[in-house]
C-alpha cells in the first residue's frame, strides 16, 4: 500500500474487521469466497508493512533483515501475482448460475491459471526487488513478453467481474479496470502496490453489499399455503 507501514497496519485492521463481519453475516455459502476478499486483502496489506520495515532495515540485523525482506516480498507478490488471478474467477464462478456466464467465468479462470503460472515462473527465476519510493513500494520483476501476462491478469481479475450477471460486481470490475489504467498512466512502477491497495479498499464495498443481501437474524420467508412465490431471476 502507499504512504507508510503504519498506514498499512491501520488499513489492514479496518479492512480485516469489515471482512470478518461480512463473513459472519453472509448467509449463502456461494458468497463466502467473494465475501472473504477483504480478509485476504487485509493480510496482504499487512504483509506490505513488513516489506516497508525490511526496506528501511528495521527487521533486525543485516542478515535477518535481508531474509525477512525477501520473505515478505515473496509473500506479497505471490498473493498479487499468483493467488488473485485464480481466486477472483473462482469467487465469481461460485455466484454464477447461468450456463453462459459460467462458461465465461471458466474461460477467465483458464486465463488466470496461465497468468499465475507465468508470473510464478518470473518470481522463482528472479530477480525480484522491492524498494521504497516517496509514497509507495516499487516492485521490480523481470517479465518475459510482459504484455501477455498483464493482459491475462486483467482478464482474470477485472474482466471476469465485467462478465458477471450481478450488476454490483460489474461496477466493481469497471472501477478496478479504470483504476489500473489511471495508476499505469501516473506511474507504471507503482501499479502493483497502489492497485492492490485500491482493490483492498473497494473489496470492502463488496463485503458490505453481500452482507446487506440478508440482514443478520432476519427470518427466512416461508410461503403460506396456497400462496405461490414469485420466481427469482437466476442472476439474483
Amino acid at each position: 500500500m502507499c504512504f507508510s507501514p503504519e498506514a498499512d497496519v491501520a488499513a489492514a485492521a479496518i479492512i480485516g474487521a469489515v471482512g470478518v463481519d461480512a463473513l459472519r453475516h453472509v448467509p449463502k455459502r456461494a458468497a463466502w469466497p467473494m465475501a472473504a476478499l477483504p480478509v485476504l486483502f487485509a493480510a496482504h496489506t499487512l504483509t506490505e508493512a513488513f516489506v516497508w520495515w525490511g526496506v528501511r532495515g528495521e527487521l533486525g540485523g543485516t542478515e535477518t533483515n535481508a531474509a525477512a525482506l525477501t520473505a515478505a516480498t515473496a509473500v506479497y507478490l505471490a498473493f498479487a501475482f499468483v493467488i488473485l488471478p485464480l481466486y477472483v474467477p473462482v469467487a465469481v464462478l461460485a455466484l454464477e448460475r447461468v450456463p453462459a456466464r459460467r462458461r465465461a467465468g471458466a474461460a477467465a479462470l483458464a486465463a488466470g491459471a496461465v497468468c499465475a503460472g507465468w508470473l510464478a515462473f518470473a518470481l522463482v527465476t528472479g530477480p525480484v526487488r522491492a524498494h521504497a519510493d516517496e509514497r509507495h513500494i516499487t516492485y521490480t520483476v523481470h517479465l518475459w513478453m510482459g504484455s501477455v501476462p498483464i493482459a491475462l491478469y486483467l482478464v482474470s481479475t477485472c474482466g471476469v467481474l465485467l462478465l458477471s450477471g450481478r450488476p454490483f460486481l460489474r461496477w466493481f470490475g469497471a472501477a478496478n479496470l479504470l483504476a489500473v489504467a489511471v495508476l499505469a498512466w501516473v506511474s507504471t512502477e507503482a501499479v502493483t502496490s497502489l492497485w492492490c491497495a485500491w482493490a483492498a479498499v473497494t473489496s470492502v464495498a463488496i463485503a458490505a453489499h453481500l452482507r446487506g443481501r440478508t440482514p443478520a437474524g432476519a427470518p427466512a420467508s416461508v410461503p403460506r399455503p396456497g400462496h405461490q412465490m414469485a420466481p427469482r431471476h437466476p442472476d439474483g
